[in-house]
């Protein structure tokens, strides 16, 4: 075993006080989709599910999560809602018709669901890929 010096510790010093740093520059990379990734939904749509686990909120037994991935273009049917959900734009832009009210979803953007009454379609008018994360709250 080597003696600590001042060299060696200037040298640890300088390790530890750069990790973060080095951590800090590499910038994290969006999920991309192949192709074939997922099941399609519909022209231009795919379903990638991402995972699913019990619940620990009273009122949900099972959250779900998944991305929907749309084709430049491509949209969603109007769907009822089958359970209560959360959604995040992952990626994209995508137009989003709820109960009959249309709005605009960016990528970082956040919306909700209901279960009771809420309908939803969405199309990708983008020239890009647009990635929607959905979380599903089941409550079955």
């Amino acid at each position: 075993m080597e003696p600590v010096n001042r060299r060696s510790t200037l040298a640890l010093g300088i390790t530890i006080a750069a990790t973060p740093l080095i951590a800090w520059v590499t910038p994290a990379a969006a999920q991309s989709y192949g192709p074939d990734d997922g099941r399609e939904i519909g022209p231009g749509v795919r379903v990638v599910e991402l995972g699913e686990r019990a619940s620990v909120i009273p009122a949900y037994k099972m959250v779900k999560l998944r991305d929907v991935v749309i084709q430049p273009g491509a949209k969603t049917p109007d769907n009822v809602m089958m359970n209560d959900m959360l959604c995040h734009m992952t990626e994209g832009e995508l137009s989003v018709v709820q109960n009959e009210k249309k709005f605009t979803v960016k990528k970082g953007d956040v919306w909700t669901c209901a279960k009771t009454d809420t309908t939803e379609g969405t199309q990708n008018m983008s020239s890009a890929v647009a990635i929607m994360r959905v979380i599903d709250l089941m409550t079955s």
